[in-house]
């Protein structure tokens, strides 16, 4: 078992980043993300911070520090899209996954060092697809404990892997100013610093009643705990506040942009198989399929389209997902992404499928839950549709 098994994982300046991903022509000019003029800064690139603009600033100051920056309004349900695709990414390496908000969320990948690889290249591979998939960076810090690993995340940003292993904890942990304690706000900072406890080091070794006396019993015992690096609080897998668990999807990138149809509808195949699995799975169905299109230049497009019945079965939110493309008409259009979603999810119990005169007994459905049951017992790749077969290697 490693002895770093915590990561953290943060977007850079998540909502400017996914802005301008949206409008590559704004890629080197200062970007800030808000509201209008009495509204505050929701986010801002890197190079509007080089002029101090940061996040919760009220726009008209934002405004004087940096006239030339670009002003963009909030696009919630494209950051929610954008969200969703990459907390699906870190569900694949592990289900403990804990969600902070949008853009950072903490995992527990000692159960998934055997099969991906040790921590530190969970947090490269996951920061490379991050990248791939979504045209944004993230920041990840590698230790052994969540409040550790949220501070090494900050210490790597941006796009980089800070890894803190447990015989470096203090002398990461020990020069900081006690301000950057995870929980430690404005008014605690200011108690410590009175007391001229400046740094984290200070803090370690100053006796815990004396802590006890200055904050609080509760927080004096937890300060000393994290000034040594030694909380042990647990992730607790869990959606975010902003991310309801009423969809299902998957995305992948090619490995080069592509303009054959074939090949897009193969890849919709599988991705509906990839949904409709976990669908089956949790025991859910749903009525709206959602593909999701992006082209070489990043330009990305979704098209939806709501079922008569909510459904878990394969070949009908495949044909759904193709349909929908093929209304694109996209025939010489270079893609880099596509995606499948289901959304409006029910409990599969729920759903009261009307018969059709002349349905055989056994259908799809039947079909479905019995390849689910093969691929349980002899592997993901035992059984799949024989049009992925020169894709997959399955023979």
């Amino acid at each position: 078992m490693t002895d770093t098994p915590i990561l953290h994982v943060d977007m850079d300046a998540f909502y400017a980043s996914v802005a301008v991903r949206e409008r590559p022509d704004l890629r080197d000019v200062p970007v800030i993300v808000g509201g209008g003029s009495r509204g505050v800064v929701l986010s801002a690139n890197y190079l509007a911070r080089q002029y101090g603009v940061r996040s919760a600033l009220p726009m008209t100051r934002a405004r004087r520090l940096c006239p030339r920056a670009v002003v963009i309004a909030p696009d919630f349900e494209t950051f929610q899209q954008v969200s969703t695709s990459v907390l699906e990414n870190f569900r694949r390496v592990t289900p403990l996954v804990e969600v902070v908000s949008l853009d950072e969320a903490f995992l527990d990948v000692r159960g998934s060092t055997r099969r991906l690889g040790s921590p530190v290249t969970i947090a490269e591979n996951l920061r490379s697809v991050v990248h791939d998939e979504q045209g944004i960076t993230c920041s990840v810090g590698v230790a052994a404990s969540v409040s550790v690993a949220k501070l090494a995340s900050r210490r790597a940003k941006p796009d980089g892997v800070v890894v803190v292993p447990p015989a470096g904890v203090t002398t990461f942990l020990h020069p900081l100013d006690v301000g950057e304690l995870w929980g430690v706000g404005e008014k605690t900072r200011a108690i410590l610093h009175r007391l001229g406890l400046v740094t984290v080091g200070d803090v370690a070794h100053t006796p815990v009643r004396t802590l006890q006396r200055a904050v609080g019993h509760q927080l004096g015992s937890h300060l000393h705990d994290l000034a040594w690096g030694t909380d042990r609080r647990a992730i607790t897998p869990r959606v975010g506040p902003l991310e309801p668990d009423r969809s299902m999807g998957a995305d992948e990138t090619f490995a080069r942009d592509t303009d054959d149809s074939e090949v897009v509808r193969r890849e919709l195949l599988r991705l509906s198989q990839r949904v409709t699995g976990r669908m089956r799975a949790a025991g859910v169905a749903g009525r709206t399929v959602t593909i999701r299109i992006r082209f070489a230049d990043f330009t990305t497009i979704t098209r939806s389209r709501t079922l008569l019945e909510a459904t878990d079965v394969t070949v009908e939110i495949y044909g759904t997902a193709t349909r929908l493309f093929d209304a694109l008409g996209l025939q010489r259009a270079r893609l880099r992404l596509v995606g499948v979603r289901v959304e409006g999810l029910v409990t599969r119990t729920s759903v009261h499928r009307q018969l059709v005169l002349g349905e055989p007994q056994h259908g799809w459905a039947d079909a479905d839950r019995a390849v689910d049951r093969a691929n349980r017992r002899f592997g993901a790749a035992a059984l799949g549709p024989a049009s992925l077969l020169r894709t997959s290697g399955r023979r």
